[in-house]
């Protein structure tokens, strides 16, 4: 099995996308990241042939992720006191669960094409690890072949160094390392901006960020359609 998880917040307000509070408010934040979060989802969903995990934190989801996830898609608690630790958990549960291949992937990039996860999986039959960089200098995606702990000890989260730490923690674990193409993911102000000029045009096919759009919409970063 092939399996990829979404690493996802209960999307509390005052405690999901706080440094973009101000401009935003803690419901607007929020409610943008609600619309992340269906987008990360559905990009899953899509996605022939993998299995499809929402992995989320804190750890009692409560009616917070009511409806968000569909009862098809299993959903499993991160576990930890740092994101290393988060991280680490929800692989060890893929690969508990019969994963051959794991892809753990952030929900703060709601227009990465699926394509860049397939890629992903077709990189790990060559390579031990995937990682699939942000411009910023973290990851938006991660992939293994089994649980790796030692991968995520020691790296500065929330820093422009994660890829690169991480880069080298492999390398001291003998472990062979495919880096895709970047992409970004929304935590600042400018990233908004970024984000509202990239889904500005209504999307042909109406899939791509759609969730993401409508939250921008009602939040009134962008005309509503």
């Amino acid at each position: 099995m092939e399996a990829a998880a979404v690493m996802a917040r209960v999307p509390v307000p005052g405690e999901v996308k706080t440094r973009l509070i101000p401009p935003l408010t803690p419901p607007e934040a929020a409610r943008l990241y609600t619309g992340f979060l269906q987008d990360a989802i559905a990009r899953l969903a899509r996605l022939d042939g993998i299995a499809p995990f929402v992995a989320y934190t804190p750890p009692a989801p409560g009616e917070h992720l009511a409806g968000l996830v569909p009862p098809e898609i299993p959903m499993l608690p991160q576990t930890g006191r740092d994101l290393g630790q988060r991280l680490a958990s929800v692989a060890e549960a893929l690969f508990s669960r019969g994963a051959t291949a794991a892809v753990l992937c952030d929900s703060d990039s709601p227009t990465l094409p699926g394509r860049y996860i397939e890629e992903a999986f077709r990189r790990l039959r060559e390579s031990d690890l995937v990682i699939g960089p942000c411009d910023d200098g973290g990851y938006y995606l991660i992939g293994m072949h089994g649980s790796i702990p030692r991968l995520f000890s020691g790296i500065p989260w929330s820093s422009a160094h994660v890829t690169q730490r991480t880069v080298e923690v492999a390398g001291r674990l003998d472990l062979t390392v495919s880096l895709l193409d970047p992409w970004y993911d929304i935590d600042t102000p400018a990233d908004l901006d970024r984000l509202c000029r990239e889904v500005a045009p209504s999307p042909k096919d109406g899939t791509v960020a759609r969730h993401t759009r409508r939250a921008l919409e009602e939040i009134g970063l962008l005309p509503k359609t």
